[in-house]
């Protein structure tokens, strides 16, 4: 008999659970991408990202940003961004992974105390060192339980500063952090609040700045925004004051010593922001199609969440996948989430709604989907 490598097993192991992934093209009518206002394919990117070719913008940064790589498009973006959104200063990093990761790693101190919500997203797990500083996972949305750890841990002796992390718009199941709760429960409790808005910069607020457009700026408030979503581009930038700025430049690893971002795609965000800020006939659309899917839902008896991310839960992996194949197959574009992106027991598909799609697309997509649940 062949010998099993470790890695050979767990493959197998994942394949037997029906969680094996796997790459695919791009097929079917879209419905499962992050490209909410449709700018990732745009005229509009295309001729910013030609302009600033032409004006001599490097591909590559060449380096570190602390060595030869800080390029004028990344400062000027900074600059761009801290005023667009509203805050002291921002931060560019490559991706929203990265970004989070560096967040949690490298800000909160030895003293400290973590908070992150149960259904926080995969990179700010991956900033979390129990080795380092405590952290405590609370109940989806519940900012009781979220108080009551603080008051724990303050009993218990803690002297340091509390750091609250939530999404404000979660990206698997599509519905809101209660905003006004946590910031009066951070000011109460002299904790600091850090808000992904990933799914929600471009989409939401004036002029698209986000969820929480209204707390930026403030000392006790840091944000993260994703540039490769509504934005259609790619990277991320921090939004936060000065001192934590400061800092990460000269503490966050992910920073210090990985090569910048491309100066290109600086350039890009910086050209894309306007267009977002303008880009409320793109947002109407957007919110007229998620209106409408919410009567579909309603009237197959089917969950609605209130935003463009829809999750139809499905429970079991193989029935979540079953179901994506079988869209797939009818000329959907619709994939299967599972543990351990989402929690055991809730495999889903998760239907993102684009202004790439229209009344009459959502209208056949969830004839075809339920049909198909009921044959599932």
């Amino acid at each position: 008999m062949p010998h099993i490598t470790p890695h050979e097993a767990a493959l197998a192991a994942l394949n037997r659970k029906g969680r094996l992934r796997a790459l695919t093209p791009r097929t079917g009518r879209n419905f499962t991408s992050n490209d909410y206002l449709g700018l990732a394919e745009s005229e509009a990117l295309r001729t910013a990202t030609g302009a600033a070719l032409a004006r001599g913008v490097p591909l590559g940064a060449g380096g570190s940003r602390l060595l030869r790589g800080n390029h004028p498009e990344h400062e000027a973006l900074e600059a761009e961004a801290a005023a667009f959104f509203g805050s002291e200063t921002s931060l560019f990093f490559p991706t929203g992974f990265a970004a989070n990761a560096a967040l949690l790693e490298t800000l909160p101190r030895h003293d400290d105390l973590i908070i992150h919500d149960a259904l926080i997203h995969a990179s700010v797990r991956a900033g979390l060192d129990p080795a380092r500083v405590k952290a405590v996972e609370t109940p989806h949305n519940d900012v009781t339980a979220i108080e009551d750890a603080i008051r724990r841990w303050r009993a218990g002796g803690g002297k340091g500063r509390a750091w609250i992390t939530a999404e404000t718009l979660y990206s698997m199941d599509g519905d809101r952090a209660p905003l006004n709760d946590l910031m009066a429960l951070a000011d109460a409790t002299d904790s600091m609040l850090l808000l992904d808005e990933a799914h929600a910069t471009g989409v939401y607020g004036e002029q698209g700045r986000g969820l929480a457009a209204q707390l930026e700026g403030r000392p006790n408030v840091i944000l993260l925004h994703t540039c490769g979503k509504a934005l259609g581009a790619a990277g991320a930038l921090i939004c936060l004051p000065k001192l934590y700025r400061d800092f990460l430049v000269n503490r966050a690893a992910g920073f210090i010593y990985s090569t910048a971002p491309s100066p290109l795609m600086a350039a890009v965000i910086r050209a894309v922001l306007p267009i977002v800020a303008q880009a409320d006939a793109e947002r109407a659309r957007l919110a007229a199609l998620v209106a409408h899917a919410r009567k579909l839902l309603a009237k197959h008896s089917l969950k609605a969440s209130g935003s463009q991310i829809q999750p139809i839960i499905l429970g079991t992996d193989v029935r979540a996948t079953t179901v994506a194949q079988a869209m797939q197959a009818r000329g959907y574009d619709v994939r299967a989430i599972r543990p351990p992106t989402v929690p055991e027991g809730t495999a889903r598909l998760r239907l993102s709604i684009t202004v790439h799609a229209d009344e009459a697309a959502l209208d056949e997509i969830f004839a075809v989907l339920v049909a198909e649940l009921e044959q599932a």
